[in-house]
């Protein structure tokens, strides 16, 4: 079978080279009991390869033209559901059984949104290990008063550890990205409490980058109490305080 071009406008870049999923299986600590989400499996080389090794795979793929290919590929392991869609917008969180890892190639422009939104809507996820940009993976667990701290790195940094970091070759995709890459692996732990107000607050607080905190909220219809610093130097934790303090 010839195999199906990646398409730019869906940001794919296909995993090729198998060297690299040893370096997958040990970052993402694979056991045979776990349920891997997998989003973007593209040909199904990453795909297949969990399948071996954990009980059952969910790949979501939004492209249909990969169908054919990745049925063909896959036939061998019938622990593996594929479902088509778009992953931002499937009810992921209903997926049976429910996924308790996230391991995946994803695609470059759903990555930040795709990870921020499981940190909360897929609790029983409690690793991730995850092929993003390599500025994209930087930003996960960058310092604050960096240019690479966000709101991004505020959120998984208050929901997880980071447990293992790869930089990648642009050599192991085709096409080749004009980019370069990195594998991060990071644990969950205990969510602090009322975590979808600390979001909200965050994303108003990052709303603004270069205004100081107190305009910041103000634009986005909260009510600060002295916060007089800019968003960018905050730590996550005391986001968790501030938020405590605008209830």
């Amino acid at each position: 079978m010839r195999l199906p071009a990646a398409k730019k406008e869906l940001g794919q870049h296909f995993l090729v080279d198998e060297n690299l999923l040893g370096v997958i299986g040990r970052l993402a600590e694979l056991g045979p009991e776990d349920v891997v989400l997998e989003v973007g499996p593209g040909l199904g080389v990453l795909t297949a390869y969990l399948a071996n090794r954990v009980a059952h795979v969910h790949a979501v793929e939004l492209d249909r033209s990969l169908e054919a290919a990745l049925a063909e590929r896959l036939a061998p392991n019938d622990n593996v559901e594929l479902h088509f869609g778009d992953a931002l917008r499937l009810d992921l969180a209903s997926l049976e059984p429910a996924p308790t890892k996230l391991v995946a190639n994803l695609p470059y422009n759903i990555a930040t949104p795709l990870v921020v939104e499981s940190l909360d809507g897929l609790p029983a996820v409690g690793l991730w290990c995850v092929m993003v940009q390599r500025e994209v993976a930087d930003r996960f667990f960058a310092e604050p008063s960096t240019k690479a701290y966000g709101a991004v790195s505020v959120l998984v940094q208050l929901a997880a550890e980071r447990t293992g970091f790869h930089a990648v070759s642009r050599a192991v995709f085709r096409p080749r990205p004009n980019v370069d890459s990195a594998l991060v692996a990071f644990r969950r732990h205990e969510l602090p409490a009322d975590f979808a107000r600390v979001k909200e607050l965050v994303s108003a607080a990052f709303a603004h980058r270069r205004k100081r905190l107190a305009n910041s909220l103000e634009l986005s219809g909260l009510t600060p109490r002295d916060p007089g610093a800019r968003a960018e130097e905050l730590s996550p934790p005391e986001f968790v305080a501030l938020a405590e303090a605008l209830r």
